[in-house]
């Protein structure tokens, strides 16, 4: 599996960590950027990585920033992106069960490195349930088609 990833200046050592530890485990990284603690917009790294994401280029994406919250946002203006910011396993299994969300947000300064390995894992490892929740995103992918400009 191919992942994308991406932070800011505020996410980069949960990245490093995150990127160290999928390669560990014989994933496919696409970084993203940045590679630095210069101070830098966050859009301008998580949007080409959920952009990857979208094309199919990269089957999922991990997204860092210091809380998490504005890389989820700039994600999930990208049509096709299912960002959820997670900051706990229970939320990372869920949100694969029954959002088929397709990146994960994190926030560096919200959750350890070691949990967030942990986070990584469940949302990596689970996958979509389908039945009654195929309906619930195809009720989601409407409404971003109906305000997709």
């Amino acid at each position: 599996m191919k992942i994308a990833v991406a932070c800011d200046h505020g996410g980069l050592g949960l990245k490093n960590a995150v990127k160290a530890h999928l390669k560990e485990l014989g994933y496919e990284v696409v970084d993203f950027g940045t590679d630095s603690t210069d101070s830098c917009d966050y859009p301008d790294y998580a949007l080409p990585a959920a952009e990857a994401v979208a094309r199919g280029e990269c089957e999922r994406g991990i997204v860092v920033c210091s809380t998490g919250i504005g890389v989820s946002i700039v994600a999930n203006k990208v049509p096709g992106i299912r960002c959820a910011h997670c900051h706990d396993t229970y939320c990372a299994e869920f949100t694969r069960l029954h959002n088929n969300a397709n990146m994960l947000a994190l926030g560096e300064k919200v959750v350890g490195a070691g949990y967030a390995l942990k986070i990584v894992d469940v949302f990596l490892k689970t996958e979509f349930e389908g039945g009654r929740h195929s309906r619930r995103v195809d009720k989601i992918t409407a409404i971003e088609k109906k305000y997709s400009v």
